[in-house]
């Protein structure tokens, strides 16, 4: 059991019977009354998003996720297949299952995959990846002292907004999390 002012993004819960993945939270202090815990909540099974707020101080279940250290080798039709980097055993993962980091993954990329009682839950990857950008617009001089952006379609079919001056070719860092671009490798 942890307090709901230890939560964080992205941590999995137990609650109503059920897996719950925090995607917001927010601690408000009015000026009269106490405390709460404003939360976003994501159903892991069924990806249904819930509001919910909690008293400060109160009591949840964390869910306790096995972490499994592997390799994503290739896709198969609609299935992902990994490796489990100490046994080398296989396993295919559905696309439910990989969720929005599908457009990141590439092949021989390590990363956790999450297991609760024996069963695939989710996939954790790097928190940043470097890819190459194979399709963006040119560049186009002037009007660059605002900092704009243009749209690039990475290597894994991911698109990010990019500033101008990254062009074909060039391999840049994505944050996963934000899906925003860092830097230029």
């Amino acid at each position: 059991m942890i307090s709901v002012n230890d939560l964080k993004t992205g941590l999995t819960l137990e609650l109503d019977n059920g897996l719950w993945s925090v995607i917001e939270f927010l601690h408000v202090k009015p000026g009269k009354g106490a405390a709460f815990v404003k939360t976003k909540l994501k159903k892991i099974e069924t990806g249904q998003v819930v509001e919910r707020t909690f008293r400060a101080g109160e009591k949840v279940a964390k869910a306790m996720l096995d972490r499994r250290d592997m390799q994503y080798l290739y896709k198969e039709g609609k299935e992902f297949v990994m490796m489990d980097t100490e046994n080398y055993e296989q396993l295919h993962l559905a696309e439910e299952q990989v969720g929005d980091g599908m457009k990141y993954l590439k092949e021989n990329m390590n990363l956790s995959v999450l297991l609760h009682d024996g069963k695939v839950i989710g996939v954790d990857l790097p928190f940043q990846v470097e890819l190459e950008v194979v399709d963006t617009p040119p560049s186009e001089k002037g009007n660059t002292a605002q900092g704009g952006t243009k749209r690039a379609t990475l290597e894994t079919g991911a698109i990010v907004n990019v500033p101008f001056f990254v062009s074909n070719g060039d391999r840049i860092r994505v944050d996963t999390r934000t899906n925003e671009y860092l830097d230029r490798c």
